[in-house]
């Protein structure tokens, strides 16, 4: 729920400082795109798939490289930047499909941020596509917790 609210509040700022461009794009679905995710090509099971896939793998990769209760962080594992890093050359490369959302709250909190606030012209908010994003990240990143919980790395 924090991460929800943090995510509406941050798509507030996105609102204030896009402000005097509302009015004058004319475009709904460039609009919405500030907010929130969209597929090139709309295909619920096979967008669902690419989120949890892409999830999965930043899921299991960080999993692999962050520090462990039973693996000391001098004997392997690293700190919160390292593991940042793949998440941000991950997005670049696997993006294109959904707008990978990796975790329901990016995603959620800006979409209801959208359909509450006033944005010129702003169209739908897309609520049909909205439980892709959520429940991907939800099940690649499950599937993803237990996979190394069972290869124990």
């Amino acid at each position: 729920m924090a991460q929800v609210l943090g995510a509406i509040a941050g798509a507030t700022l996105v609102w204030l400082y896009f402000l005097p461009h509302w009015s004058v794009t004319p475009e709904a679905d460039l609009k919405r795109a500030c907010f929130c995710t969209s597929p090139a090509i709309r295909r619920p099971a096979s967008n669902l798939l690419c989120e949890i896939i892409g999830t999965f793998v930043l899921v299991l990769v960080v999993s692999a490289i962050s520090p462990k209760p039973w693996r000391p962080a001098a004997g392997g594992g690293s700190g919160p930047v390292p593991c940042g890093e793949p998440g941000m050359g991950h997005r670049s490369e696997l993006g294109g499909t959904t707008g990978y959302a990796i975790n329901p709250a990016r995603d959620l909190g800006p979409r209801i941020a959208h359909a509450l606030l006033p944005v010129a012209g702003k169209g739908g908010s897309d609520w049909p596509y909205a439980a892709v994003p959520v429940a991907g990240p939800l099940l690649g990143g499950a599937l993803a917790g237990l996979f190394a919980r069972l290869a124990q790395f």
